[in-house]
């Protein structure tokens, strides 16, 4: 009893030029070049921004060097978290001055995203050496790993923060 394969059948035919047709453009891809490079998409997208976007360079920041960044007057908008420092303009809306989180703007945010806390006792002075959270919970570390997690993800990565007389 074995299996034979009959190309007189019109079902038979068809997937065996179809299967020909698929195999040979899996091994001889379609390689055409544009005529013209594409500048628009449809309802207008342009394929390059209107402006560029500010370069961000990775510093070393100290309290007092971090603190101007609070995004007052529309300046750009940077917070630490565990000796990390982002780059938080772009959620101007909660980290601007206005915003739920405005205390942590230009600020060491570890405790306060630690303890979820926004209170204002949470933030170490600027003239004061970093804090060193040691006495954090197991469960409020975790939290502040998740910040962390969640800033990487979504915010750039412009620093490192050190105490003041580090520098």
């Amino acid at each position: 009893m074995g299996l034979s394969f009959d190309l007189g059948t019109p079902i038979n035919t068809a997937l065996f030029v179809y299967i020909l047709y698929s195999v040979q453009r899996i091994i001889f891809p379609s390689v055409s070049q544009p005529k013209t490079i594409p500048n628009e998409f449809k309802a207008g997208y342009s394929w390059m921004p209107k402006v560029h976007p500010p370069t961000v360079l990775f510093k070393i920041y100290t309290p007092k060097t971090l603190e101007p960044f609070s995004g007052k007057d529309g300046g750009r908008i940077l917070l630490a978290i565990n000796g990390t420092v982002f780059d938080v303009t772009a959620g101007r809306n909660f980290y601007g001055p206005n915003g739920m989180y405005g205390n942590f703007a230009g600020r060491d945010a570890s405790r306060g995203m630690a303890k979820q806390s926004f209170d204002l006792e949470m933030l170490t002075p600027i003239d004061e050496p970093l804090d060193t959270l040691e006495d954090l919970k197991p469960d409020e570390i975790d939290n502040m790993k998740g910040w962390i997690e969640h800033f990487s993800n979504k915010y750039i990565i412009c620093g490192r923060l050190v105490n003041n007389d580090a520098v």
